[in-house]
């Protein structure tokens, strides 16, 4: 499947959807589209809150909007962010991820000017909390 995930598509949806990002007080817009199984696609954006603590990120606003909308296999995830490198998805986006997809679930990170990291959920999350621990 790796070889026929649209990435140019799925970053165009992730940078289009990034302009919608509320980020009143960090100022740092990220966008993430996440393919699934059946070819849907469905992005988020981050959204703060004045109470940092309930700032949705964009993966994990993806992630939810997804499961609302009736989605549970992602296949590939795209993230667009300002920033002079690539940046992976943070722990709690990550740990959102090991929910719905398993350990090679690929994952890239590209800049505004283009500059990309291609990473496998296993290598930001090697230990997932997951349901085999229940």
């Amino acid at each position: 499947m790796a070889a026929d995930i649209p990435w140019e598509a799925l970053f165009q949806q992730a940078a289009k959807v990034r302009e919608r990002a509320h980020v009143p007080y960090s100022r740092f817009p990220v966008g993430a589209a996440i393919l699934f199984e059946d070819g849907s696609v469905v992005t988020g954006c981050n959204v703060e809150n004045a109470t940092y603590g309930l700032t949705v990120c964009a993966e994990r606003g993806a992630f939810v909007s997804a499961v609302a909308q009736g989605h549970s296999r992602p296949v590939a995830v795209a993230i667009v962010v300002d920033t002079p490198t690539p940046c992976p998805p943070c722990g709690m986006c990550r740990q959102v991820m090991a929910e719905f997809a398993g350990p090679d679930l690929p994952i890239r990170s590209r800049t505004l000017q283009g500059e990309e990291a291609r990473y496998a959920l296993r290598e930001l999350l090697p230990y997932a909390f997951t349901r085999d621990f229940l």
